[in-house]
């Protein structure tokens, strides 16, 4: 740019477009600029020494006539160009001093003189008010012209001349030197840009600006800087961060029923947008669950640390730190105004006064800290704890509004709190009444070794009715359960001990699993038909049943809604047992089917509910896919039963079950053949002897001399029964392992009753006797006929033990 025409900030005059002409006294024109010529579109000697007159379109119009002798009317007249159409000019006429005969004219194009009156108008106007913050830059970037005064942004003011280091830092003015250069190259401008502005003259000052950058440039479009205005947000800024850390606090805070956790969320919440360090301190009640005082009663004695937060993601050393307890710190007064829900702001120095033992100083007050904010966990008219924020990095200390802010966010957060005590307290309930329902972890018997694992759910939904059995049956046989109850909770658990019962009573008739379960479907619409009506559709649940024999070494299975058992045979190889489905508890309408499966002899047998594909490893998709190769690989006939189920489960420390997983692991075994020997007999008078006999010779082999006095009035007896008032063939069975098991079967279905006969009955006393001569007795039925069965202690029948019936 030539600096000739240029002013000194390197911008182009806007007086090159002014034109100047002198008129004598007739309005002959005698010298004109060439900037008049050019408006006119003419040269000079086309202009002078012509009447101004003959250049108007049209006669001025300004009040008079321009005539000889009389200057031109001042005001926007229209000339005529030289290469046609027309120019509105701005025209104004100035008399020359001691020469009234001449005159000279300035000329201006029209719109550019407009510009320059309206243009002043509204930039001094923009300068002049206090509202909004002008600086006008030049092409270096330098303030050439600025209303920003101190008192406007609360920072050192703007002065013609700076640069914007000298008052912002340098990181800053940088950064916007950089957009400035951009609109200034490209011309697109930036329109309200958010602009976090830090001050270089008092440390951790910050501003929130909408900026807005336009490119200046002179009529030929030549750049000639840059219009930036500027807003201060901060306080509008301020309360939108405010909104958003509530909105955040109701959608962050409570998501889960764990104490721990929600106090964690209350912490992670207020860094750094309410403070640089914060802490939650509970009740050491709350976190058992237990009520905690009333707001009346005063705060917490003791209280632990369960959140922190920091803004540098390392919490400070020497202070508290989280699962630490501390006793109540403040003084009564300030405790007063937690009680009535009142936040306190305190500065460093009141932080050590307000302290019950300045001692602890160093473990409660962050070094750094200049100012802190401490509000209650008010719930239910119950002081739950306190969560405290220190500022050590933001400069500010807390205002009404935070308090305010803080007080309303706790009060939230509390709800969250006492919403996870009161399920800790109910889950903690309904754990250890499961626990009392559930059997023990672990039987060993002659048929089967098992080994129950149970894990409560820990998420929102709550413990469920998940439960394991193993119930020893007569002969041997042993019933194993898995089942899982619908709904969660206390009723869940009240519901899973009815039906736990309920499968023992049933399990001790030996029936058949699918009988068993029809039984129970039975009980459990009862239960439904006593629950109200907008309840039962929760009423139910899925239960498998299986009765293993070790003499036989067959399993038969009965489900009702719950996955295959998987089998892990003594060669490594895994299977499912493909059992008939059957309809969850409840449901009705469709039978229940038994399948029967042989077992080797150190098969692992794994029952299971469907929480188990809920952990790590686990898919509901592929779950017993890979359930089956997890076995595979982890069982085998060294190790015990136990390993396998923890191995199978994993570690649950770092993510707890969301949903309750019962386990039962069983491996069977098979009674020798030494050990079992039956044999059948017609259905004549003569088979009793026979029946004596035999049973005498068998225990002699066996060196159960002892015992064949009372077996043979035992079998004396069955059999005699079964000839006289069932028919046959009449089978008989002795079995030896813990205790000498005898056996008689018949073709009726005719139960046996036990009867007191009076001393002139002839009959009536077989039963009697069997119940003298045992430990215990029963009857079973199969599909045709039934099986009395008695048991003797192999080292004989004590003289103090009680029989199974009283029959006194």
């Amino acid at each position: 740019m030539d600096q000739a025409n240029s002013d000194r900030h390197g911008q182009r005059s806007p007086l090159l477009a002014v034109g100047a002409a002198v008129l004598d006294r007739e309005g002959m024109v005698v010298r004109c600029s060439s900037a008049v010529a050019d408006l006119l579109g003419r040269s000079p000697d086309d202009i002078c020494g012509h009447p101004i007159q003959d250049f108007f379109a049209e006669s001025p119009g300004v009040g008079r006539e321009t005539g000889a002798g009389q200057p031109p009317a001042e005001g926007i007249v229209t000339f005529r160009r030289g290469s046609g159409g027309t120019v509105e000019v701005d025209l104004h006429v100035l008399p020359l001093d001691g020469s009234p005969d001449e005159y000279v004219i300035i000329t201006a194009p029209a719109d550019s003189s407009s510009d320059w009156r309206f243009g002043g108008a509204f930039l001094r106007a923009l300068l002049g008010q206090d509202q909004m913050g002008i600086a006008i830059h030049d092409a270096e970037m330098n303030v050439i012209r600025t209303n920003i005064r101190s008192e406007m942004f609360e920072g050192p003011p703007i002065i013609p001349g700076i640069r914007l280091k000298d008052v912002i830092s340098a990181d800053d003015a940088e950064m916007i030197e950089v957009l400035l250069s951009q609109v200034m190259e490209t011309g697109v401008p930036f329109v309200r840009k958010r602009l976090e502005i830090h001050s270089s003259a008092v440390s951790g000052y910050q501003w929130d600006l909408s900026v807005s950058a336009f490119r200046l440039q002179d009529p030929d479009g030549t750049p000639s800087g840059i219009a930036v205005t500027v807003n201060d947000t901060t306080a509008q800024q301020r309360i939108r961060r405010q909104m958003d850390l509530q909105h955040q606090a109701a959608v962050r805070i409570g998501s889960s029923l764990d104490v721990v956790r929600t106090a964690q969320e209350l912490a992670d919440v207020l860094v750094p947008e309410l403070g640089d360090l914060t802490a939650v301190d509970i009740s050491d009640a709350v976190l058992v669950g237990d009520e905690p005082l009333n707001i009346i009663e005063g705060m917490p004695s003791h209280l632990v640390r369960v959140a922190t937060s920091s803004g540098s993601d390392r919490w400070p050393p020497g202070l508290l730190e989280p699962g630490k307890s501390l006793s109540q710190p403040f003084d009564t007064v300030h405790i007063h105004q937690l009680q009535l829900g009142q936040a306190l702001s305190l500065d460093r120095e009141d932080m050590l006064k307000v302290l019950s033992s300045p001692s602890t100083a160093g473990h409660l007050i962050p070094a750094g800290a200049h100012s802190m904010t401490i509000a209650p966990l008010l719930a239910r008219g119950r002081m739950l704890g306190t969560v405290s924020v220190w500022r050590t990095e933001q400069p500010d200390t807390f205002d009404t509004t935070e308090r305010t802010l803080l007080t309303e966010i706790a009060s939230r957060a509390a709800l969250g709190v006492d919403n996870a005590r009161r399920y800790t307290r109910e889950h903690r309930a309904a754990a250890a009444l499961q626990e009392r329902l559930l059997p023990r972890a672990e039987t060993d018997t002659a048929g089967l070794e098992t080994v129950g694992i149970y894990h409560p759910a820990v998420g929102g939904a709550g413990i469920s009715g998940d439960w394991f059995d193993a119930i020893p049956l007569p002969s041997l046989r042993v019933a194993l359960v898995i089942g899982d109850v619908f709904g969660h909770g206390l009723s869940a658990t009240a519901t899973m001990g009815r039906l736990r019962t309920a499968i023992q009573t049933f399990a001790d008739l030996e029936l058949d699993p699918a009988e068993v379960l029809t039984h129970v479907e039975c009980l459990v619409q009862r239960l439904a038909s006593e629950t109200p009506t907008e309840q039962r559709d929760v009423v139910g649940a899925t239960c498998l049943y299986a009765v293993y024999d070790p003499i036989s070494g067959k399993c038969t299975v009965a489900s009702a809604g719950q996955p295959p058992p998987v089998v892990v045979g003594p060669d490594g190889t895994a299977r499912d047992i493909e059992v008939s489905p059957g309809p969850p508890l409840g449901v009705g309408g469709v039978p229940f089917e038994s399948t029967t499966v042989a077992l080797d002899a150190g098969s692992v047998v794994t029952l299971y509910t469907d929480g188990l594909f809920e952990l790590e490893g686990f898919d509901a998709v592929h779950g017993i896919n890979q359930l089956r190769n997890r076995l595979a690989v982890l069982t085998g006939t060294d190790r015990s039963l136990a390993a396998i189920g923890r191995d199978l489960i994993g570690d649950l420390t770092d993510r707890p079950p969301s949903d309750d997983v019962a386990l039962l692991l069983a491996r069977t075994r098979i009674i020798s053949e030494e050990n079992t020997v039956s044999w059948q007999f017609p259905a004549e008078p003569a088979s009793v002897a026979d029946a004596r006999e035999t049973v005498t010779r068998q225990l002699e082999r066996w060196g159960l001399d002892e015992l064949a006095l009372s077996t043979e009035l035992v079998v004396s007896e069955l059999v005699t029964n079964a000839i006289r008032y069932a028919g046959g063939p009449v089978g008989l069975r002795l079995i030896r392992e813990n205790v000498l098991i005898c056996e008689v079967a018949d073709p009726s279905n005719t139960q046996p009753r036990l009867l007191r006969a009076a001393p002139t009955d002839e009959g009536g006393r077989g039963l009697f006797i069997v119940a003298k001569c045992t430990s215990r007795w029963g009857s079973r039925y199969g599909r045709r006929g039934k099986t009395i069965w008695t048991e003797q202690p192999l080292d004989g029948l004590p003289d103090q033990m009680v029989p199974l019936f009283d029959i006194a």
